[in-house]
């Protein structure tokens, strides 16, 4: 279904009065809600299956990894909760001091300094990475400046260049740790966001330019250019490979098509580097092999649909942005760990979204669910005539960059005519 079909739609459906029904919110999504267990419980057990010999190691005992994953797990789902009711809108109000607190914690980190892994990203002898936090905040953040600026967005003194100057903070603060791959996700996250809330082709096309010039000074940093070169070399001859990849390389290989059957992995044993965290992925393909991957990558491409779907469906352009900014957000955290554990990209720490162990990670994961559950929840009916806008009153709609419908077959009825059908009926 194209653009203008969409749009004759809404504009057929804001002809006729549409009166505020006061009916309940909408369920929770069940989709969603049973990929996201099935990412944490399978995320549970290859963690456990990848810690043990590593936490028996670092702290002494083998289980104390996934005691302290569970831990996190808990505070993760009453941070998902208490976001599944809180309704985003109110995001408007509180998104300012929550961006501040962030940029004070990012500074904190390089104040406070502490070194972990060759890099300083932690607070509280590592168990916070503000990082972590900086991505979900930045989106919404975004969402909601994109969204109040979105009548003036076509001017490059409204739209462009206060954005570069929000990337530009949030994104040297964290390339200052350094953590590259974040830093990239922010600026990716930003563009993408500017693009749905209808962000003309001049300022998208100079925000691209920014976007590569930066691109290339964090390559030329030290720790860029070495990722670059081993990766090229790693690309051009895999025996060339940085140890680490390496080490990925044998245990997929040992995985086979089936695998060699949970935690009876070697590498994990015999020197992949952190197989809890970063290396997860390559736990994963040895034990349970080709189809182990196969299924988490098939459980993060449902995630992504869903959350795309919940975007398609939001009542407004807010929860449109905010929706399309987490569920990407996650879907690009999973390609770059498990495409580095190939090769396929540079090295960089991204962990694996509810597989990898770590706290933050968890936390802000299924904090985005939550938020991602809200908007779910909020019926359509309220805001079908701000729906009905022209594109240059609401920006870009999700579906001219993207048609949903068309992968969710359930919906073959358009809401905005659904809900025309069930007030005449009620007549």
């Amino acid at each position: 279904m194209g653009t203008e079909t969409f749009l004759s739609e809404r504009s057929f459906a804001e002809e006729l009065p549409v009166k505020k029904s006061g009916a309940p919110k909408r369920a929770v999504d069940m989709p969603l809600l049973v990929v996201v267990i099935a990412l944490t419980v399978f995320g549970l057990i290859m963690m456990f299956s990848a810690s043990w010999d590593y936490s028996l190691q670092q702290y002494g005992s083998a289980m104390h990894m996934f005691w302290r994953q569970l831990a996190w797990l808990g505070g993760g789902i009453a941070a998902a909760l208490f976001l599944s009711r809180f309704d985003y809108h109110r995001w408007r109000k509180w998104v300012i001091p929550a961006m501040g607190l962030t940029i004070i914690l990012l500074v904190a980190v390089l104040l406070a300094n502490e070194i972990l892994l060759g890099a300083s990203r932690y607070l509280f002898n590592g168990s916070f990475q503000p990082s972590e936090l900086a991505k979900v905040i930045t989106i919404l953040y975004l969402s909601v400046w994109l969204y109040a600026k979105r009548e003036f967005i076509h001017k490059i003194t409204f739209g462009l260049l206060p954005l570069s100057v929000i990337l530009g903070v949030i994104g040297g603060l964290i390339l200052r740790q350094p953590d590259l791959s974040t830093a990239a996700m922010v600026l990716m996250l930003g563009g993408l966001l500017f693009f749905l809330a209808g962000g003309d082709l001049k300022q998208i096309i100079i925000l691209l330019v920014i976007a590569i010039i930066v691109g290339w000074a964090i390559v030329l940093t030290p720790t860029g250019h070495d990722r670059v070169t081993s990766f090229i070399a790693g690309f051009k001859d895999p025996t060339q490979a940085s140890y680490h990849v390496q080490r990925s390389f044998e245990a997929i290989v040992n995985g086979g098509w089936f695998g060699v059957g949970i935690g009876r992995g070697q590498a994990k044993v015999t020197g992949l580097p952190v197989p809890p965290t970063d290396s997860i992925f390559a736990v994963i393909v040895e034990e349970l092999g080709l189809a182990g991957a196969i299924f988490l990558v098939a459980l993060y491409a449902l995630l992504i649909w869903r959350g795309l779907v919940i975007a398609r469906r939001a009542p407004d352009m807010l929860g449109t942005l905010i929706a399309s900014g987490l569920v990407i957000s996650i879907g690009i955290q999973a390609a770059i760990n498990m495409s580095v554990m190939v090769g396929l990209v540079p090295f960089s720490g991204d962990p694996l979204p509810f597989v990898s162990a770590g706290g933050s990670n968890l936390i802000v994961s299924l904090a985005s669910i939550g938020i991602l559950m809200n908007i779910s929840r909020q019926k359509g009916e309220t805001t079908i005539s701000s729906m009905a806008t022209s594109s240059d009153e609401e920006g870009r709609t999700f579906s001219a960059a993207l048609d949903l419908r068309r992968w969710n077959r359930r919906r073959r009825v358009p809401r905005s005519r659904r809900s025309q059908r069930l007030s005449i009926q009620k007549r």
